[in-house]
């Protein structure tokens, strides 16, 4: 009986090694295969950054903008097609200035100067845009210590946000200080002694609906392809459903056109 017993045990000891033995090898190979796919896919990107060629499935992209009538920040989203193109999603806060608004002294009182002021300034126009898009690669970075080109165009839609510019002045008459809007202020009665600052007027704000459209190019100078490091210039159009009241004696619009110049930095996956 116990012949019988040890020999059972045998069996089924032998059978497990080998069951073990099967796993591992069927285990290893796995590994094996998993490992070279990633080999392959890792030197195949290698070849085509080598060769200049933009490849990725997302990328997500932050700008600093300087355009001729402001100045914002953006970002973008950007979902990979093909090799030369891809789907944008785009958006923007920007603040826009007409030509004549340039800040001076402010002329204070009793020879002091308290701050600055933009003379004949009616409101601050700020702007938010959401766009969709496409970037096009012109041409590849050929080595990747070259430079890439793409074209850029978009279209969508902006929100602009009024918010009235407040002074504060002296009445010289009755020595009061107090806040008040151009033109009330032009008068030779009053004294200016500075802007009220960013934080006064956001409860009178008027909100102006309109679209935007882009073209631009792209020059990506980052040295590897996961992450971007670009300049873009290019111009922009923004038309607003009624016109928008930015300075006093100057005529208002509803269409605004520039040329700008942006700094990207990101990272593609």
């Amino acid at each position: 009986m116990k012949k019988y017993f040890l020999f059972i045990i045998t069996c089924l000891l032998a059978s497990t090694l080998t069951a073990q033995n099967i796993f591992s090898d069927s285990t290893s190979s796995a590994s094996r295969d998993k490992k070279a796919a990633k080999k392959a896919r890792l030197n195949n990107l290698i070849r085509m950054e080598e060769e200049g060629e933009l490849v990725f499935n997302k990328q997500s992209v932050f700008g600093f903008r300087l355009a001729t009538d402001g100045y914002g920040i953006s970002y973008e989203k950007g979902k990979y097609k093909t090799n030369t193109r891809t789907l944008l999603f785009l958006f923007e806060l920007n603040e826009k200035k007409e030509a004549k608004d340039h800040k001076v002294a402010a002329a204070g009182y009793n020879g002091y100067n308290f701050s600055s002021v933009v003379v004949g300034k009616l409101n601050n126009f700020y702007e938010f845009k959401a766009a969709i898009g496409q970037q096009h690669l012109i041409g590849g970075k050929g080595n990747k210590n070259g430079v890439a080109v793409t074209a850029i165009y978009s279209g969508g839609l902006s929100l602009g946000i009024l918010k009235p510019y407040y002074v504060m002045v002296t009445n010289l008459n009755t020595g009061q200080d107090f806040r008040s809007k151009y033109p009330t202020i032009i008068d030779s009665g009053f004294v200016e002694l500075g802007a009220s600052g960013f934080t006064v007027g956001w409860g009178e704000v008027q909100l102006k609906p309109g679209v935007n459209a882009k073209t631009a190019l792209r020059f990506d100078y980052g040295r590897f392809n996961q992450n971007v490091t670009a300049i873009e210039v290019g111009l922009t159009g923004e038309y607003y459903f009624s016109k928008v009241p930015m300075m006093y004696l100057v005529p208002y619009r509803n269409f605004f056109f520039n040329a700008y110049m942006s700094f990207m930095f990101g990272k593609r996956k």
